[in-house]
This record gives C-alpha cells, sequence and structure tokens, in this order.
C-alpha cells in the first residue's frame, strides 16, 4: 500500500464524514472497539448503496474497501482510486485486487468487505470465502460492523437508500481471529474459518438490532 493510497483513504474518510452527517443522522456505536493501529478487516453487512460511504465517513481510521468494480464508471472511476479504494471484479478470481488488499494489510492498514457480495437482506446469511482468505492469510483480526438504517420506513425518494435525514446506526463489535492458530490456509481451514465467521456477523448482527431496536 502506498503513502499516497493512505492519504486518499484519508480524504475520502474527511468526505464521507462531512456527506454521511449532512445527508443523514449517524449514530455510531462502539468505534473504540476498532484496534488503533495493525491490520484490521472491517466485515460490513450491505442492505444499502451507503453502507460502504458511511463507514467509511464514521470508522476511527481510514478504510480501503473492495468495491465491484460496476461501481468505478465515468468520474467515479479516478475518484474512487484517488480515495484509496480498490476495483474488484467478481466474476472472476481477481489476481490485483487481491495483491492490493493483502498491501493494505501488510502495510498495516484497514480492509472493508461487504462478505456477502453484493447488497440484499444484509443479515450475513450467505458469505463468500473471499473474507476468510484474507483474514486467515494475514492473521488479521476482523471486527463486524453492521449498518442498520431505515430501510422498512416510507419516506424513501431512492429504494436503496435510507430517507434522508433518518437515523443511521453504525455498530461495531468486538475483533476476532477467522483462524484456528494453526496458521492452515487449505480449503478445509478456510472453510471452517467461513464458519466460524458467519456465527460470529450474525451473533453481532443480532446484538445491534437488540441495542438499537432495529
Amino acid at each position: 500500500m502506498t503513502q499516497a493510497s493512505e492519504r486518499g483513504a484519508d480524504i475520502g474518510r474527511r468526505i464521507g464524514v462531512g456527506l454521511m452527517y449532512g445527508l443523514w443522522r449517524p449514530r455510531v456505536l462502539g468505534a473504540w472497539r476498532v484496534p488503533a493501529s495493525g491490520p484490521v478487516i472491517l466485515a460490513v453487512n450491505h442492505s444499502h448503496n451507503i453502507d460502504g460511504p458511511m463507514v467509511m465517513g464514521v470508522a476511527p481510521r481510514p478504510v480501503h474497501f473492495l468495491i465491484k468494480k460496476e461501481a468505478f464508471v465515468g468520474p467515479l472511476d479516478p475518484f474512487l482510486t484517488g480515495i484509496g479504494q480498490l476495483k474488484v471484479d467478481r466474476t472472476t478470481a481477481d489476481r490485483t485486487a487481491i495483491t492490493q488488499a493483502l498491501d493494505v494489510l501488510t502495510a498495516g492498514g484497514v480492509l472493508g468487505i461487504f462478505p456477502e457480495g453484493t447488497r440484499g437482506e444484509g443479515d450475513f446469511a450467505s458469505l463468500r470465502a473471499g473474507l476468510a482468505y484474507f483474514a486467515v492469510r494475514s492473521g488479521a483480526p476482523i471486527v463486524p460492523v453492521a449498518v442498520l438504517g431505515s430501510s422498512d420506513r416510507p419516506g424513501r425518494l431512492i429504494k436503496a437508500l435510507p430517507p434522508l435525514r433518518s437515523r443511521v446506526d453504525v455498530v461495531f463489535g468486538d475483533p476476532f481471529a477467522a483462524g484456528d492458530g494453526s496458521g492452515r490456509r487449505t480449503r478445509k481451514a478456510l472453510d471452517e474459518a467461513t464458519e466460524r465467521i458467519q456465527k460470529q456477523l450474525t451473533r453481532h448482527l443480532e446484538n445491534a438490532r437488540r441495542l438499537t431496536g432495529r
């Protein structure tokens, strides 16, 4: 990870802060749980288009998100790249994206991942193996993040967004290790890690819903 990309992610964070607090009313819980230094993976549920920018804006450290390449269109391409975000082709094993993501972690940065792959129910029901791979390969702890918007309320101008000025809760969970401590990276080890991760993320989401009343 270059200094330029880390600087870009910090600029992205500042833009996110202004944008998210200008359009919605974020309530951030547990941000202190994100380790202050060293590699970290933020695993974020994905039910709104604002989930990534929201976490970028409210996280205590600059975040480099893996974002589907379809989002990098027109002027958004140089902008997203400039603020340290990583383009990933979800139809293949994107070696460039994998290398860039591991570089972020090797340099002690924060990698943001939507482990469900695409926007959906946001309930961590179907996890992709990518999250387990990055966690086991890098040894970085995973911090679960629940973004709970007002998706079922009326008043939304755009279906994929919560109503403007509505409250959006961002709840950070306790960091945990995905691997079993053996350092194994076999298919079986990754499958076991994925199962472990899914349980932790689902538990965090349930706790976050209880905590926020969502």
